[in-house]
């Protein structure tokens, strides 16, 4: 499986391939979805706890504090969307991989998922904290 989320984040980072892509963690309750052209990404997490890595500003008409958006200048933002379910996506990032798309890195550990861009702006999720930069 390794191998194949290797292969994954390589051909998703080629420009002669598709210009999106979606994985999620090995639970499932992490998915992410981008786009190799905006250079930019969307992760949801299915269950969390805590407060959400930003304050509600009160306009969401979805759910608030399950998803987050970067590209690849400024910082991560908290976005108002449906309710996430959990994902099956066939593609996985082991825990330890680390992936690029386009010029954001993200890495996919035990402790949460952790996406950067080159500003060094990004967000972390995990079940137990989201934090947003």
């Amino acid at each position: 499986m390794l191998t194949r989320i290797a292969l994954f984040m390589i051909a998703s980072a080629s420009a002669a391939q598709a210009d999106g892509y979606g994985f999620r963690t090995p639970s499932g309750n992490i998915y992410c979805n981008g786009s190799i052209e905006g250079g930019e990404i969307g992760c949801s997490i299915v269950e969390r706890s805590g407060p959400p890595a930003a304050p509600d500003p009160g306009a969401c008409s979805g759910v608030w504090g399950h998803h987050v958006q970067l590209g690849p200048t400024g910082p991560a933002q908290v976005v108002c969307g449906a309710v996430p379910r959990k994902s099956t996506y066939t593609d996985v990032a082991p825990y330890g991989v680390s992936g690029q798309f386009a010029e954001i890195t993200c890495h996919s550990a035990t402790s949460g998922l952790q996406c950067a861009n080159p500003q060094g702006h990004g967000f972390f999720l995990s079940r137990a904290k989201q934090a947003i930069w």
